[in-house]
């Protein structure tokens, strides 16, 4: 089942972008307008309870809520730690 587009464009194309490194993206939730989803699921992520960040609808600034969301992706541990091991073969 396809998702619908966020109605903001910035944020849209960091959820593509999330949606390319492998990362789930799911519509609903109480205040938000979704979430991501780490697609690792592991136990040793840098937040404790693996990767989970909430992507608002209606953001302050919709071009800093798109740069934290794609720092979340970017800087999960175990996706830095696969692709540091898959560079150093």
């Amino acid at each position: 089942m396809t998702r619908s587009s966020h109605p903001k464009k910035e944020i849209e194309a960091a959820l593509k972008y999330a949606e390319q490194e492998g990362w789930r993206v799911e519509e609903g939730g109480s205040h938000a307008w979704g979430k991501i989803y780490c697609p690792y699921n592991d136990d040793e992520c840098r937040c404790g309870e693996f990767c989970i960040a909430s992507v608002w609808s209606t953001p302050r600034n919709p071009g800093s809520h798109a740069r934290a969301l794609r720092r979340v992706v970017e800087k999960c541990s175990t996706h830095q730690r696969r692709n540091d091991t898959d560079s150093g073969d």
